[in-house]
């Protein structure tokens, strides 16, 4: 099942998120204009962005860092969340022997740190961002920057955008960003 939702609706989500159920009620009665228009499947939106992870292979090494930190389910919580999500071809830039390192239970709190590094509060989609710094989750600012139609985090190129779940949001980032 699709629910259209007007592009208008969307705004800057910095504080809580009331869920994408009470902005489709919102726009409801602007759905059926003229104006552009967005599709977004009710079913994604009902995982949370960590289910939404788990359901696609291209994030299978970030979701086996995330369980092995810990993080799933704080990260499956209310949030909202922003989430900066390396893909697979990010993670295999890492140095030889860096990803099966962190993953050792005696890193668990390093490879925390990594990961909360990708993550920031709030909701924000792709049509909000702009350039400046954003705290993470883990205490550090990470640098944004917009320019020419791209996004970057932190050098990181954004290749994927709007990842919506329940939580919060993914976007597809094709470096793992460090602190």
């Amino acid at each position: 099942m699709k629910t259209t939702i007007q592009l208008a609706c969307i705004s800057l989500l910095t504080g809580s998120f009331t869920g994408a159920t009470a902005l489709a009620s919102e726009c409801s009665s602007k759905a059926h204009s003229s104006e552009s228009v967005m599709t977004v499947s009710t079913e994604e939106e009902a995982k949370t962005v960590v289910a939404i992870a788990a359901g696609n292979k291209d994030f299978s090494t970030l979701v086996a860092a995330v369980k092995a930190a810990g993080l799933a389910e704080a990260l499956s919580g209310e949030g909202p969340y922003t989430i900066f999500a390396p893909t697979n071809a990010a993670f295999e830039k890492l140095p030889k022997g860096t990803v099966e390192a962190l993953l050792k239970p005696e890193n668990k709190d390093k490879l925390a740190k990594l990961l909360k590094y990708h993550v920031v509060p709030g909701k924000v989609m792709a049509a909000d961002v702009a350039s400046g710094e954003v705290t993470s989750l883990e205490g550090s600012t990470i640098e944004i920057k917009v320019a020419e139609g791209s996004v970057t985090v932190d050098g990181a190129k954004v290749i994927k955008t709007d990842l919506e779940g329940s939580n919060g949001v993914i976007h597809v980032i094709d470096t793992v960003i460090m602190p």
